[in-house]
């Protein structure tokens, strides 16, 4: 059993050394523990003091790509040189490394696919009352799109099983923290969760510029990952609004033309109720071929499981 621990960093050489340090170097039911660095276009000295601490895997970008792309590039790294399980931590030290082994357990005892770590937000100091809201408010947005009960759903302190990771498959450019979690609960993965007390701030952080860019960034992020499961509710529903919008005026104006009241002042509400319902027509006519699209994406992915499992052959 190989459990490759991946640390994103970008310009991480002062905490770097601390997160090194505190990786366990043996887990019960563990044969071999790798350490991965994904430099992230760091421009100091994190390729220097990984070396000096004895890490040998690396994953170097010559720019900045961003953490989604450095979580994605890491897998395949851990992959192609046999991970059974993978570990994200993160470069600044916010996570407590010494629990990655309670991390990997539900993993190693086949009780779960992914192990999110819960930093319990409500207690971190350096969390505002509007921070921790939002937490709590983004939490339950991606527990209702994925069908699970998870209480940190942003958390990057995870751990995926080799299965969990050929099929799950990472397409946005911001955080895979979210994504990930919509796409495991429609696919049906179990997803447990174990309380953990975050490290001390460190610095700022630098996946988004404020609490309002990192709502804005999630929201697309989440609203991508749902219509990509579930197209058919999101245009059934809009399609439901816009037909009741529409019938109300008509429905009154066929009440008034039948009791034979005065209709042509009324006119406006016929009018008004057919354009509501076209839209209707045109939302049940995307949600249609949007379910077709899903469907083909399903095989899709099913082929590019296949794939990775050859490519990643042990």
């Amino acid at each position: 059993m190989k459990v490759f621990i991946q640390v994103p960093c970008l310009d991480e050489e002062h905490t770097l050394p601390a997160v090194l340090a505190s990786i366990p170097t043996r887990i019960d039911g563990v044969d071999e523990i790798e350490i991965l660095v994904i430099d992230d276009g760091s421009t100091d000295r994190t390729l220097e003091v990984a070396r000096a601490h004895g890490v040998t895997h690396f994953v170097h970008h010559t720019r900045n790509m961003g953490l989604a792309r450095s979580f994605r590039d890491g897998i395949d790294y851990a992959l192609a040189h046999g991970a059974d399980i993978v570990v994200n931590t993160d470069g600044d030290n916010q996570y407590p490394q010494d629990r990655i082994g309670d991390l990997v357990q539900p993993i190693l005892a086949g009780a779960a696919d992914i192990v999110i770590a819960d930093r319990q937000t409500g207690t971190i100091a350096h969390f505002s009352p509007f921070k921790k809201a939002m937490q709590r408010f983004g939490s339950a947005i991606v527990n209702a799109a994925a069908s699970t009960e998870l209480p940190d759903a942003a958390s990057g302190f995870r751990a995926y099983s080799r299965a969990s990771l050929l099929r799950l498959n990472v397409v946005t450019q911001f955080s895979y923290t979210m994504e990930t979690i919509i796409q495991a609960g429609n696919k049906r993965l179990r997803i447990a969760s174990i309380p953990v007390v975050t490290n001390a701030k460190t610095r700022e952080s630098r996946l988004f510029t404020n609490i309002f860019h990192h709502m804005a960034k999630s929201g697309a992020a989440i609203t991508r990952s749902y219509l990509m499961f579930k197209p058919l509710v999101v245009f059934v529903t809009l399609a439901a609004f816009f037909g009741i919008i529409g019938a109300i005026p008509l429905i009154r104006f066929v009440v008034l033309w039948l009791a034979g009241g005065d209709t042509d002042g009324h006119l406006q509400s016929l009018l008004l109720g057919s354009i509501m319902l076209v839209f209707a027509l045109l939302f049940v006519a995307l949600g249609v071929l949007s379910d077709l699209q899903r469907m083909n994406r399903v095989l899709l992915e099913e082929q590019l499981e296949r794939i990775k499992e050859m490519q990643y052959r042990r």
